[in-house]
Order: structure tokens, then sequence, then C-alpha cells
């Protein structure tokens, strides 16, 4: 699904490239290397959100390679970062999960708190689903903020899709309910279901997520099919947690990680991998519907370091 264009992935990590990746070379070039180097490049990668767990890993593989000689100049440690840093993810299935044969629809339930552009990147899976030749229908099953359904609305009339709603402060589960019978009874291919903004911390709306997920399934097998968490690339450790959490009690199956474009920081995307094993499926690399990517780890450490 979605074919990278790795222009536009690199220009959606200008401000990482230009940041994150411009200061290391600064901090690197031209320099023999040496524990004091060593030792501010470990800070340097902290600060920018890499994740003190693959931090530490890198370091002592910097450490060891210089121990043996085999890495003495500040340039050769910007390729050695290169080159480890596409080798720590593992091979996963980073595509969305289809429904079993012959059962329509595809099922993906949006979960996330409140801020972290969840509406917007519902509106940019939509828009990817569409060039695909894929029917959509939307459920607006945040029934708690009369803002969220409108929102929803907007992207909906420019997407040319419809959107079943409910009553304000109604059971987002029957909203769910009937969003599944539409869907079915309409032959859609792809049913999004956008969920209340939720911490972790509230059972109450844990519960209500839950309650979701049981109702569609009766509606549809195996559903939902794929149920993806929005994390805020831009809110650094926050984002960590939230995947740590919704990992824990959601049921989580991919993570879609959006604002990327909004942040010198896209060193996020490591410490989110060593922090949950939720792959990365999809990331928000601009502010349109079309500003979405397919989550490659290679094309992706190729658009940091590009330049």
């Amino acid at each position: 699904m979605l074919k990278s264009v790795f222009s536009s992935l690199k220009r959606g990590l200008t401000k990482t490239r230009t940041v994150f990746v411009g200061g290391l070379r600064s901090l690197l070039l031209g320099r023999r290397l040496d524990e004091a180097l060593i030792k501010d490049l470990e800070r340097r990668l902290i600060e920018s959100d890499v994740g003190v767990k693959a931090t530490r890993r890198l370091m002592d593989g910097i450490r060891e390679d210089h121990r043996k000689g085999e890495l003495t100049r500040g340039e050769d440690v910007l390729e050695f970062l290169k080159r480890e840093l596409k080798a720590m993810w593992p091979p996963q299935d980073r595509e969305l999960r289809p429904p079993p044969p012959g059962v329509k629809p595809q099922v993906i339930l949006v979960t996330g708190i409140n801020g972290v552009g969840k509406t917007t990147s519902i509106a940019k899976l939509c828009h990817a689903l569409r060039q695909e030749g894929r029917s959509v229908l939307l459920g607006a099953c945040d029934t708690f903020r009369a803002g969220a359904v409108r929102q929803l609305e907007i992207w909906a009339e420019r997407l040319g899709v419809a959107v079943v709603k409910g009553q304000q402060g109604g059971d987002p589960a029957a909203v769910a309910f009937d969003a599944c019978s539409a869907a079915k009874s309409r032959g859609v291919d792809v049913l999004i279901l956008d969920t209340a903004g939720r911490l972790h911390t509230q059972d109450p709306l844990m519960r209500q997520l839950e309650k979701i997920r049981k109702v569609t399934e009766k509606q549809v097998p195996d559903a939902p099919h794929e149920t993806l968490l929005v994390l805020d690339a831009t809110s650094g450790q926050n984002a960590l947690r939230q995947a740590e959490e919704f990992h824990k009690s959601a049921g989580v199956t991919g993570i879609f990680l959006s604002k990327l474009d909004g942040t010198a920081k896209g060193g996020i995307v490591i410490a989110i991998k060593d922090a949950s094993d939720i792959p990365v499926k999809f990331i928000g690399v601009g502010e349109t519907p079309a500003d979405i990517e397919p989550f490659d780890p290679e094309r992706f450490i190729e658009a940091m370091f590009e330049g």
C-alpha cells in the first residue's frame, strides 16, 4: 500500500535532517574520535529523543569499534550510525491487516489522546485508500466532543466520503454498530472508526473502547482488523509513554506517527521502536491529506541523513 515517494519523505524530515543530523555533522566532522567526543555524541542523541536504550546500544558499538581501531574519525561515526540505525528494525509486516477472505468491510479502529492529530491522520489514511480505488466510510465514535464529529465531517466532505454519527453524548458503541451495518449494506471496502481522545489512566474510556471492539467483532468477523494508535512526534517522551500504555490496554496493532514535519526530533521513531513492539506503519509528513507515507525504516534513515 502507498508507494513511498522519497522526495516527499525527505521534505517532511527537513527539520530533523537540518537540526538533528546537521548537529551531528557539526559535532563529528573533522574531529578525531575520543572518549570526550563519544560522550558529547551520547548526550546529543539522548537530547534528540533517540532514547536511552537505543543510545546506549549505539555507544557500546562505537566504543567497541573505537577500541579495535575501526572507528577513528568523526565522519566514520556518521556512517556507523546510519548503518546501525537501519539494522535496528527487525522484519515486520507494516501493511494494514486485511479481513478474512471474503469479508467486507475491512475495519480500522483509530485511537489516541486528544491533540495528537488523530482526525487529520484519519483523513490522510482515507485519502490514501481512496487513491487505491477503495471505497471508505467513516464512523464518528467520538460522541463526547461535538467539535470532533464536525471536524471529521469537514474532512469527509473534502474527501467525498460519508460519515455515520450519533447524538452528542450518546453511546459510541452504538455508533460503531450503526457504522458497521451501513458499511455492510453499502458494500464499502473499508470502515474507519474514530474514537474519543483517551488517556490510558481513564478507565471508563478504555472500557468504552473495549465495548466498541466487541460490537464491531459481532458485526464483522475478526473486526477490528487493525487498531491504529496515533502518536504526536512532537510530544517526545509523552509519545513513548502513550505507546507503552496503549500497548498494554488497547490491543494496538500499528502506530501512525503524526507531525513528523513539525519536529527536529525524528529520532523519536527509534525510541518508540525500543519502547514497544508495535510497528510504526504510517507517518504524517505534512498538513495535506496526501502527506502520508508508509514507514520504511531504511528509506526513513536514508531521508534523515540525505544531503
